[in-house]
Parts: C-alpha cells; structure tokens; sequence
C-alpha cells in the first residue's frame, strides 16, 4: 500500500510540474509595424470616463447608438490603431448636490506615445463631449505605461 501512494504521489508531481511549465510566459510580438515596436518608451494609459445618463432610465441619456457616432466622429479618427470601451457604473456629485447621481457610464482606454500632439487629442476628445451632452466634465486618468506589442 505505501508502494501505492508514493506512485501515487510521484504520479500527481509529475502531472502538475507539466502544467506549471506548459503556462511559463512568452514572450508576444507584432512584427513589421514600425507603430507596434515590440518595446514602446515613453507611453501613457489613459482612462477616460463618460456619463451617459441616469442609470437605471435607458429613455433619456444618450444611447448605445449615439454613443457609438461619437466614438466613430471623435475618437477613432484621433486614435485609429485602437483602443477599448468598458461599460462602467458611475457616481457624480455636483456643487450644491445632495445626493449624487448614479449614472451608466463608458470607460474609454487609449495607450498612446505621450506627445503634445496626443495630449491635445485627448483633450479634444473630451471637449467634444461636453458640447455635445452638456456634461460638466470627462474624469481623465492618464498614467505611465509600460507598453509591447
């Protein structure tokens, strides 16, 4: 019985050094892009929050679809080689508010070479919004990044 146990355990060693080695990191690239290095410098992250309206009232507020115009009018023209949408729920509290607003929200990411040029797109961007919702502000998170393709 002992015999049978340690095969038993020799067994289940083996089995899980085998997948321990099979998840081992590699290392990804993206080749013959020059705007995809595999090792970028000087890039930053950059989360950017938009209230769409109320949550819980899918009436008011802006839609999926206008949401989507805007991103195709303002955003993909300014960052075309990507970037990613999450839906997100959000609070806000104005001055002279006593309670904040719940509100539905999109979480747009950009990672970008951080230029003036870059930093002026982002803007632009927000500013946009603004105009066109009447919003008071688009909460802007930007951060180092450690970036490769």
């Amino acid at each position: 019985m002992g015999y049978l146990r340690f095969s038993s355990f020799v067994l289940v060693a083996a089995l899980l050094s085998g997948c321990i080695a099979s998840v081992a990191p590699t290392s990804a690239t993206l080749q013959g892009d020059a705007a995809h290095p595999a090792r970028a410098q000087g890039w930053v992250d950059t989360k950017l929050y938009f209230g769409l309206g109320v949550a819980g009232d899918t009436v008011n507020g802006v839609s999926e679809q206008r949401w989507r115009d805007f991103l195709d009018a303002e955003v993909t023209p300014r960052f075309p080689d990507g970037l990613s949408v999450v839906d997100v729920y959000g609070q806000w509290q104005g001055k002279g508010q006593a309670v904040p607003e719940r509100l539905r929200s999109k979480m747009l990411v950009v990672d970008y070479p951080d230029t003036a040029a870059n930093r002026a797109k982002v803007e632009a961007i927000r500013t946009a919004w603004k105009q066109r919702t009447g919003d008071q502000s688009v909460l802007r998170v930007t951060q180092p990044a450690e970036v490769s393709f």
